[in-house]
């Protein structure tokens, strides 16, 4: 297998939801400018429309509320008319920021639908597709979250931590079928989420990049390729895995 071979993804078709912005229009970018087209999922019509303009002619737009459950079969059905899928990117997510005495069961429940349900339901419905071709990809975006205690984010931290234990599991079950179910864990990236996040705090700021041995926070792109890699010929024999994308800051004291 030559370089080209190993990571181009020519001829495959992808599907991204959340990809409209931050790293799902990063990971869309990437997978594009390996070779994929690339069919990007998102609530906001103008936003996945615009993205898609960026992205060009391998790019295309369809709205869709992840946590329509009982549309996600409808939806994939849907995309199946126009050709094969071969990757699907779990990466839609939503996050409610309070603590724990502020924050109730429906604030979980928000949370949870976007995240797990959503992932799941996704991943539900292209299943019998690649059962019947006998092989596909399937990659979660996970997060730091899912390993590091992070104050006032219960849901999102129990979500992304519950991703870990749905790739595991997946993998194993599917593995023998030809399909390879695996995550990318970000860390602390160059978002608009994160900028928003630092703004007005310096504080803040500073202590995260003290953690990051790097001594920097990372580009969106670093996330893409990772997960650009996880779904190529490059990654064949990796299933269940967990990529770490964080300037070593989890192993970090």
């Amino acid at each position: 297998m030559d370089l080209m071979e190993a990571f181009s993804l020519a001829g495959q078709r992808a599907v991204v939801t959340g990809g409209g912005r931050g790293l799902g229009f990063s990971i869309a970018r990437c997978l594009v400018a390996a070779g994929a087209d690339v069919v990007l999922l998102d609530m906001n019509a103008e936003i996945v429309e615009k993205a898609c303009e960026t992205l060009g002619s391998m790019a295309t737009a369809r709205v869709f509320d992840v946590t329509n459950f009982t549309g996600a079969q409808g939806l994939v059905d849907g995309l199946l008319e126009a050709g094969p899928i071969d990757i699907l990117v779990n990466n839609a997510g939503n996050t409610i920021k309070k603590p724990i005495e502020q924050t109730e069961i429906d604030d979980l429940t928000k949370v949870w639908q976007v995240h797990v349900g959503g992932a799941y339901a996704m991943t539900r419905a292209v299943l019998p597709h690649f059962l019947e071709r006998g092989g596909g990809n399937i990659v979660f975006t996970a997060s730091m979250a899912s390993f590091l205690g992070i104050p006032k984010v219960i849901g999102y931290s129990a979500s992304k931590a519950a991703y870990v234990g749905m790739v595991r599991s997946l993998a194993v079950e599917l593995g023998g079928r030809g399909i390879r179910v695996n995550a990318v864990a970000p860390g602390w990236i160059d978002t608009d989420l994160y900028r928003n996040a630092q703004k007005g705090d310096p504080d803040r700021e500073r202590r995260v990049l003290s953690r990051i041995p790097a001594g920097k926070v990372g580009d969106p792109e670093d996330v893409g390729w990772a997960v650009t890699y996880l779904v190529s010929n490059a990654a064949r024999y990796v299933n269940g895995h967990i990529l770490v994308v964080d300037g070593g800051g989890l192993y970090a004291f």
